[in-house]
């Protein structure tokens, strides 16, 4: 298999294609508007802390405050404390208290130790408002949702990840061999300092002592310095940004099965080689400046695959196609088989488009980078034996996604359940805007009930004030619609109307405002 790298450079944005065999299997866009957050730490102070929720949420300078899960509170949060230098006196005894006390909202309480309920429910850690608190980026914005954030500390190098105040040392999952997991192993013991835990990465296999030793050192130094920026920082504070996206793709993803990397622009050219040349130098003669008259993206024809990603039908091999819907709370994908097949031949087919679904859906998801809840509505399987081939048809190809991804078996609907981690934006958030004209939903209000809407609001109106003067401001395409009636309901209902186009309001909504004081009286007669 080829596997390729190719980015595409302009002032507006950074994108990053990996193909294999020409095909799309993984997409990134790096703006320099909306940087990738997930890694950066903070010097933050605790805002609120919620014990009813298991929760506290974090002042990080951010709109709004991150949100700090109980669960995310590690054990060497009190090491973090030291560093900081709160100087809060540790309670001797332990209190035993209900989730829902408000006094655990009221009292300074240092991270120390956890207040131990009872041996069914789960410790509530010690938090105070206003306390100090070093946290990293977990999962970046989602909707009107803050960042999620964790105490736990890690430090992500070529090949390990840095675990301050932690002594675990572990080795990537991907990393089969025994032999290899047991050196890299002895490896990390015989290189960390006390006090510091290690996780080998899967690009470690085979490297040398000197090679990991020398990204420990390096991470060791970028600790170091946050170590120091914190003694003089004041929250919040931004202590370490992590890599931007396309840098992060290369450091994560650029591996010796890669067969070339193509970059369209000089000077991002001359920074990944050099970046490269510094981690992995065995590896910068595959890094390569292309050079064409032609768009990079369609030299390589991934600009067309860019195209089906982006919508919302993806077509099967077969015929059949995938729809792909986002709503609030999950996004749920509709398997359709596309043409009539005999009834002899019904599971067949059914079989075949359902398995092509499932590998397609698995590509969908790490492309799109789609997390959360989805719910995928296959078609009909009467053979249980066939309902399974499915389920693990999709569990095969999710063994190539990077995020965790968690399976239920396919229900007597048709139905299975995925959940997906989810880090970051969607690429469908990252790239487009909710449309100002339908606000997401995909459908207009029709003009017939849009002129009733305005109808029964003049009747209250003109029954309950005495004002005879009132401004429409709408859609322009609403308003030339209105503009045809504007006499017969000024007739109608013994009000002179004015009619103003405003291009910022959605088609279906319109403000009445009084001329006579120019204010807003839409809600107050609705």
């Amino acid at each position: 298999m080829i596997k390729e790298i190719i980015i595409n450079s302009s002032t507006s944005q950074t994108r990053v294609a990996i193909t294999e065999d020409g095909y799309l299997a993984d997409f990134f866009v790096d703006y320099p508007e909306n940087r990738r957050m997930v890694g950066d730490i903070y010097l933050g102070k605790v805002a609120r802390v919620l014990p009813g929720i298991k929760a506290a949420f974090i002042d990080i300078g951010m709109k709004h405050d991150a949100f700090l899960h109980f669960s995310d509170i590690g054990e060497t949060t009190q090491q973090f404390q030291d560093m900081i230098g709160d100087d809060s006196e540790v309670e001797e005894e332990e209190e035993e208290s209900s989730p829902d006390d408000p006094t655990l909202r009221e009292k300074p309480i240092p991270i120390t130790k956890t207040v131990k309920e009872s041996s069914e429910k789960p410790s509530i850690p010690k938090l105070r408002k206003d306390q100090e608190i070093i946290v990293q980026i977990t999962k970046e914005p989602v909707n009107n949702k803050g960042v999620r954030v964790s105490s736990s500390i890690s430090l992500p190098g070529r090949f390990c990840v840095l675990l301050p105040f932690d002594g675990k040392i572990g080795v990537s999952k991907k990393i089969s061999d025994f032999r290899e997991r047991r050196r890299l192993r002895h490896l990390a013991r015989s290189i960390l300092p006390q006090n510091y835990g290690l996780i080998i990465r899967t690009v470690a296999r085979n490297q040398t002592e000197e090679s990991v030793r020398e990204d420990m050192n390096n991470l060791m130094k970028t600790w170091q310095e946050i170590e120091a920026s914190v003694k003089t920082e004041k929250p919040p504070a931004l202590l370490y940004q992590d890599l931007n996206t396309t840098s992060s793709v290369i450091r994560d993803l650029f591996s010796p099965d890669v067969s070339k990397v193509f970059i369209d622009s000089r000077k991002l050219h001359k920074q990944i080689k050099n970046y490269v040349q510094l981690i992995h130098p065995e590896l910068a003669d595959k890094i390569e400046l292309f050079r064409s008259s032609n768009s990079i993206f369609d030299s390589f024809k991934i600009e067309e695959q860019i195209k089906t990603l982006m919508g919302r039908k993806v077509p099967l091999p077969s015929g059949g196609y995938l729809i792909i819907e986002h709503t609030e709370a999950m996004v749920v994908i509709d398997v359709n088989s596309g043409r009539y097949a005999k009834s002899k031949e019904q599971e067949v087919n059914s079989l075949k488009t359902d398995l092509e679904a499932a590998r397609e859906i698995a590509r969908q998801l790490r492309l799109r980078d789609i997390g959360g809840i989805i719910v995928a509505d296959f078609i009909d399987l009467e053979d249980e034996r066939n309902r399974k081939k499915v389920n693990d048809e999709l569990k095969k190809e999710f063994k190539k996604d990077r995020a965790r991804v968690s399976v239920l078996p396919m229900s007597d609907f048709g139905l299975i359940q995925i959940t997906r981690q989810r880090i970051r934006q969607n690429i469908m958030q990252a790239m487009k805007e909710v449309c100002p004209y339908c606000l997401g939903t995909g459908l207009l209000t029709k003009h017939s009930h849009v002129v009733y809407d305005l109808e029964e609001w003049l009747r209250k109106f003109r029954r309950q004030s005495k004002e005879r003067s009132i401004i429409i401001r709408c859609h322009p395409a609403v308003a030339s619609k209105l503009k045809e009636g504007k006499f017969k309901l000024q007739l109608k209902y013994f009000v002179r109307l004015k009619i103003e186009k405003d291009e910022s309001m959605p088609v279906g909504q319109i403000k009445f405002i009084s001329k006579k004081t120019q204010k807003e009286l839409t809600e107050e007669f609705k």
